[in-house]
């Protein structure tokens, strides 16, 4: 067994600074076992609340560049920052790390991208929804789904009526509502024209985001909403992608230059980010808490 393994196994709690919130590391198998191989053992980061419980809970989905800083390898401050808010305001956070069990460091690279890492996340953010759904701590039917960018994409993937994710004849409540940042493949040419959801979800990006474009997206948005999907989506003007990580300096990211010659533009925007809190935290009060 690597030593990683055993040290999740130990389920070793650690305490976040600047938050009242333990972190908790905890293992739970994802839903890639097929003919008879061993499932991968997921990497999970549980803050819980105080209060009474049990709580409702968000499951969290990072981006490309995985849920750890390469300069701190601490949790990034986009999700410790999205994370203390929903913790003060009652939810359980499970974060979500499905690339460092399967070695991967970053995905947003040409040479990173592994197309099938990417088509399992949303199984994995079901594999996160049924560990949480069995915790006594959990409330089991008020569960919520967050991704940024590669883990927006996922969202998107995971909550589609024909998921990739979800499984077959699944027995607990679905995730009772979403929220996709930025997210990627968010366009019909990606998910094909007839993509649609049963699940509340809302989808916010930057209006000049150059990484996931707006215009594609909004249309995907407006043709599921046209066809009954319980779908929003709100561009905000002058933002680009990452507009809601806070103190992130606008900059260019030659080193991920996309395929069509792309260079990726990345930066708070804090009116947009500000928006966002509110915007997200109405819509998760309206379908998780009541």
């Amino acid at each position: 067994m690597r030593p990683t393994l055993v040290f999740i196994a130990l389920l070793a709690v650690s305490t976040v600074c600047g938050s009242a919130a333990a972190q908790q590391k905890v293992p739970f198998p994802a839903l890639d076992g097929k003919d008879g191989a061993a499932p991968t053992m997921l990497d999970g980061y549980l803050f819980r609340p105080n209060g009474p419980e049990p709580h409702p809970a968000i499951v969290f989905m990072h981006g490309c560049s995985g849920l750890f800083s390469r300069t701190t390898n601490a949790i990034v401050s986009r999700e410790t920052a999205w994370r203390q808010l929903l913790v003060d305001k009652g939810f359980a956070v499970l974060m979500v790390d499905g690339f460092t069990p399967r070695e991967t460091g970053e995905m947003c690279s040409r040479t990173g991208f592994k197309e099938w890492l990417y088509l399992r996340r949303p199984g994995d953010a079901y594999a996160a929804l049924l560990y949480l759904q069995a915790q006594s701590f959990v409330l089991r039917d008020r569960i919520g789904l967050i991704g940024w960018s590669n883990g927006g994409g996922a969202v998107l993937m995971a909550v589609a009526s024909q998921s990739r994710g979800r499984p077959p004849g699944l027995a607990g409540p679905d995730f009772r509502a979403a929220v996709a940042f930025y997210p990627g493949s968010c366009s019909e040419r990606r998910l094909g024209a007839d993509w649609t959801t049963s699940i509340p979800l809302l989808i916010l990006i930057g209006q000049e985001d150059v990484w996931t474009p707006a215009k594609p997206c909004g249309e995907l948005a407006q043709g599921a909403a046209g066809r009954g999907a319980p779908v929003t989506f709100h561009a905000y003007p002058g933002a680009y992608h990452d507009f809601d990580w806070p103190g992130l300096k606008r900059r260019e990211l030659t080193s991920y230059t996309t395929r069509t010659g792309v260079v990726p533009i990345t930066g708070e925007d804090p009116a947009a980010r500000a928006d966002a809190l509110d915007r997200v935290t109405a819509f998760l009060a309206r379908h998780i808490l009541n």
